[in-house]
């Protein structure tokens, strides 16, 4: 059976506190929700301009 290093040393490198950890948290779901209503903006704007997107001059 094959071990890894963390089963036997203690964690090394940056080690975040809990009020560390909830600002990520909450960095990443802000992240996220602009995420999804720009693709939702998108989306409506698609769906508005319709078929017209496809005729263009030539």
């Amino acid at each position: 059976m094959a071990t890894t290093m963390s089963d036997h040393e203690p964690q090394e490198g940056i080690v975040l506190t809990e009020a560390q950890k909830r600002s990520r948290r909450n960095r990443s779901i802000a992240t996220a929700l602009a995420l999804g209503v720009l693709v939702l903006l998108f989306f409506a704007v698609t769906l508005v301009k319709g078929p017209a997107v496809l005729n263009r001059p030539l």
